[in-house]
């Protein structure tokens, strides 16, 4: 099963959501497209226990930390549809995605086209902030629109019960797992929350 990481913000935590689902699953790791180092790929490498998780080279690697298509612009490089193909894997593969839905990789091609094209199950980080609930719901609404399947759900950051509720119940999608503020993010700390995941997922 492939399962594609993407969130509702830049900053929602899809590097360490990641990190977990490859330590719950025993699954590969791949970042289409880095903008920016150090890279999210070093990140995940460094938190994930087991060594036999394989960590596949991004299709690109730029070096401005911006949206991928103004970095491509800035670096001279255009960003096209057929140089994405998967990884060859016996493993589930984890995919993160760069930002959120709509961030474009290249004029007429977004995140959410590159989630079609891979064929992958969402699952969606959402962080908690002023302006998340519309946020989450306009990401599940363009996701479920397309006909792309969503595993679920999960919360980075403070709890906040009535955010909650309110996405839970209007987007009709289960809740996999609550990833609270951590002083520091260590292997010990992705360990955790991958037990958790797995209870929640049944695998």
């Amino acid at each position: 099963m492939n399962y594609f990481v993407t969130a509702i913000d830049t900053d929602s935590g899809k590097t360490l959501v990641s990190a977990i689902l490859c330590e719950a699953l025993q699954a590969d790791y791949w970042k289409p497209v880095q903008a920016g180092f150090p890279t999210d790929s070093e990140t995940v490498s460094s938190l994930i226990s087991n060594s036999s998780i394989k960590i596949h080279p991004e299709a690109y690697r730029l070096k401005m930390p911006a949206s991928p298509h103004a970095s491509a612009k800035a670096e001279g490089i255009e960003i096209k549809r057929e140089r994405f193909v998967l990884p060859s894997t016996n493993r589930d593969l984890v995919i993160e995605g760069a930002g959120g839905c709509l961030v474009p990789l290249a004029n007429d091609f977004f995140v959410i086209d590159l989630i079609g094209q891979l064929e992958s199950q969402v699952i969606l980080v959402s962080n908690f902030y002023l302006g998340s609930i519309n946020h989450t719901l306009l990401t599940v609404e363009a996701l479920k629109k397309r006909n792309i399947a969503i595993k679920g759900i999960i919360f980075n950051g403070e709890p906040n019960a009535e955010s909650e509720r309110i996405i839970l119940s209007t987007a009709q999608l289960p809740v996999l797992l609550h990833i609270l503020p951590e002083t520091l993010i260590t292997k010990e700390v992705v360990q955790r929350y991958a037990q958790q995941l797995k209870n929640n997922l049944h695998v």
